[in-house]
């Protein structure tokens, strides 16, 4: 088998339209032959350029609104004929079917389709058949045959002609087989999905999952792992769809973290207050709401002054300067945001190495989605957890009934236990956390990291009782025993909110009422491991 082979004639059929002339007349003044279908041929003549339409090849006009005209042998034979195979180039004469050394396709849009909430009938004729019926061909001969799938692959082709006078080599024929198998893979993915949600299938017998890559990053979670980012199609706001303004380039835990807390702030309206989570290594080490976002800020980096440092910062209103300044008085690796005056970029471009993130929305903190989680052997999928707890659905336990400010300030615990790794404490006193205890083996430990957070951070700011004095705790599960909350009482916590559903609830609201603490179910619980 010889390495290079000429490019002579080629197939050109594209939804995406980039770039498609430019292409057209570099293969044209190399002699390559130009073969297309509907739109793509009439772009090409448009710009003067000779084109032979498909059904002028196999002898059938398209038909059924498109859905055939290149399922045919005389398009599947040019792309499938092994050239140094005696028996296939004699059917080749036989039945005058041509070699097609190139072929350039991208697919309908049914992930912008998607993307967009197109009905039914739309998605389904978004589904393209012909086109990924032609590349899995001309991938599975790519000892002769070059496939290009994607628009910023098109230099790259120039470039190998231009090398190789007019050949390609195996080599890059083989790159751009695998980046086809991968198109139509991922392309397969998005409809089963898409198909899976509207049968409203909890579990499918087959799930695919694909991803484009966005960024290869300089490692992973340490520096001897290999990592890379991939984007799933969707246009959910946050790290995957941010523009980046400034900064060096995002870390892999730069990305885990900030997802975190953009995740987190989108819990709390900008309509109804600011909001600010400061996050390190994926928990809240600071979160608290504000009449703006400066007092935010401020309440949510008095929580936990020190774990704020090199921490990722998310704001749920666009970033204005006086929140700006406050933010680079420290070091800070990530700020994302809905948006940012000119004045507090200013401020920003000082710090070179602060990554300064901007969207055009938050997410949307109910809307469920899939999330998934590689084990070994195989992938735990389930929903996003978007359960949410309202006024309505508390349940007083307690002999003392909450105040309806330390409801206020229930829910809005409950909200931040919900993205603490378990087992999680949360203290919070006049919105904003003032201890987080998270990730402990025991919901007592966890309740005394937390008190003691909460009464460092009261030594730092000089004052003379521990900032817990008072506070709401919400635990993210229940209490399997009564010390983790009498833990908590000790510190200075006066009410308590938790999803209840232990075998000893009737111990742990008798220790509440001794204790003098009033006490709310949720009847949800939120883990997160």
């Amino acid at each position: 088998m010889t390495d290079l082979h000429p490019v002579r004639r080629a197939l050109l059929s594209v939804s995406d339209k980039t770039g498609l002339i430019d292409l057209g007349k570099a293969l044209a003044a190399r002699g390559v032959e130009l073969l297309s279908t509907g739109g793509s041929a009439k772009a090409l003549r448009d710009a003067g350029l000779d084109v032979r339409d498909v059904a002028d090849v196999t002898g059938f006009p398209e038909m059924m609104d498109g859905r055939v005209k290149t399922l045919h042998p005389m398009v599947h034979g040019g792309l499938l004929a092994l050239r140094d195979n005696d028996t296939h180039v004699a059917a080749m004469e036989e039945h005058g079917i041509a070699a097609i050394d190139l072929l350039v396709v991208n697919l309908y849009p049914f992930e912008a389709a998607l993307a967009r909430g197109a009905e039914y009938d739309e998605m389904i004729e978004n589904i393209d058949i012909g086109g990924p019926a032609m590349i899995r061909a001309a991938s599975k001969n790519h000892s002769f045959v070059n496939v290009v799938v994607d628009v910023q692959d098109y230099d790259a082709l120039l470039a190998e002609l231009e090398a190789n006078d007019g050949q390609t080599s195996y080599t890059f024929r083989q790159k751009l087989a695998h980046t086809a198998y991968a198109r139509t893979a991922a392309y397969d993915a998005s409809v089963s999905n898409w198909m899976a949600g509207q049968l409203e299938l909890e579990a499918p017998r087959r799930r695919a999952f694909a991803g484009e890559l966005k960024q290869t990053l300089r490692y992973g979670e340490n520096s001897h792992q290999n990592a890379s980012f991939y984007t799933d199609g969707s246009a959910r706001p946050g790290v995957a769809t941010a523009v980046q303004l400034q900064g060096k380039e995002l870390s892999y835990n730069n990305i885990n973290d900030t997802d975190a807390a953009y995740e987190l702030v989108a819990e709390f309206s900008p309509a109804d207050s600011a909001a600010v989570a400061i996050i390190k290594h994926a928990n809240p080490c600071g979160v608290a709401t504000g009449a703006t976002l400066s007092e935010a800020y401020q309440k949510a980096f008095d929580c936990d002054r020190t774990s704020a440092f090199g921490g990722i910062v998310a704001l749920n209103q666009p970033l204005d300067a006086e929140t700006a300044a406050k933010i680079v008085e420290i070091f800070t690796e990530v700020v994302i945001a809905p948006g940012a005056s000119d004045e507090a970029k200013e401020i920003f471009a000082a710090k070179k190495n602060l990554r300064l993130l901007l969207t055009d929305a938050l997410p949307d903190p109910r809307k469920a989605i899939t999330a998934y989680k590689q084990v070994a052997g195989g992938m735990l999928v389930q929903d996003k957890d978007v359960g949410y707890v309202e006024m309505a659905d508390l349940k007083v336990v307690t002999k003392k009934a909450p105040t309806d400010a330390q409801l206020q300030d229930l829910l809005f615990a409950w909200k931040v236990a919900k993205h603490v790794k378990s087992n999680a404490i949360v203290y919070v006193k006049d919105s904003a956390t003032v201890g987080v205890g998270a990730g402990q083996m025991s919901r007592l430990d966890s309740a005394n990291v937390a008190a003691a957070k909460a009464g460092r951070m009261a030594a730092e700011l000089g004052l003379d009782e521990s900032l817990a004095k008072g506070s709401a705790v919400a635990s993210d599960a229940f209490f399997p025993f009564a010390d983790g909350l009498l833990e908590a009482a000790a510190a200075g916590g006066t009410c308590v909110i938790q999803p209840g559903g232990s075998m000893r609830d009737n111990e742990v609201i008798a220790a509440a009422d001794e204790a003098g603490l009033a006490m709310v179910f949720t009847g949800m619980r939120h883990f997160r491991h």
